[in-house]
């Protein structure tokens, strides 16, 4: 068997039996005592839109390991999240970072509050950006579509207009600091509550599935 296939093999198996553990714990919790991931984040990884939880299915695998990472060392402050990633080994986070990137992405509900005047004002922001204030487009990092650039720029196309509003005010307050640079924090710091709501409002309009029509997750 040539090397380069044998590698692949035992990749993919390596990659099957972390699946398999993550499978585990985010349905069963582990040994440490870490709760569930579906009780707060469904048991497709589809999170809740009306409680802002948010989707971890089909999410960068990179993204999420350094998520987990920064709840248990700081860098990221949520009170739900810090005390269960103190609960998990790198190992465990790993598990449950590939098997989260595994599942299909399902879109989150779409807010009825989010009117068109507000979805068409966050699309412009989010495509153009608002020069006048500095701040550049969402999409030269995000995508044009938001479907994410790698571990560091997360998928957040089809996210509850809910979380991303929760994730720009926690930038604003530097609750949340796990950004290359201090980038969002300096982007949020000058967006008003309109421009929060309005970015927050376009992008759980669109697609978190590529080149696929809206779906929406009641």
């Amino acid at each position: 068997m040539p090397l380069q296939v044998l590698f692949a093999c035992l990749a993919m198996l390596t990659g099957s039996v972390c699946a398999q553990s993550g499978e585990k714990i985010a349905k069963a919790g582990n040994a440490a005592g870490a709760p569930a991931c579906v009780t707060c984040h469904g048991p497709s990884g589809q999170g809740q839109s009306t409680t802002g939880f948010p989707r971890l299915a089909g999410m960068n695998a990179g993204y999420l390991v350094r998520q987990l990472q920064n709840f248990q060392d700081g860098a990221r402050v949520n009170p739900i999240m810090g005390p269960v990633a103190k609960l998990l080994s790198a190992a465990d986070r790993q598990a449950l970072a590939t098997y989260y990137a595994g599942l299909p992405a399902i879109d989150a509900a779409v807010s009825p509050a989010a009117t068109a005047t507000t979805v068409a004002s966050g699309e412009t922001f989010a495509q153009n950006g608002n020069w006048s204030k500095g701040l550049p487009a969402c999409a030269q990092c995000h995508g044009t579509k938001g479907l994410g650039v790698g571990a560091t720029f997360p998928k957040i196309a089809g996210q509850s207009s809910l979380y991303l509003s929760n994730q720009l005010l926690a930038w604003q307050a530097g609750t949340r600091k796990n950004d290359p640079m201090g980038l969002m924090h300096g982007i949020a710091l000058k967006l008003s509550a309109s421009d929060v709501s309005a970015v927050a409002a376009y992008y759980a309009t669109l697609s978190s599935v590529a080149d696929k029509p809206r779906s929406a997750n009641p």
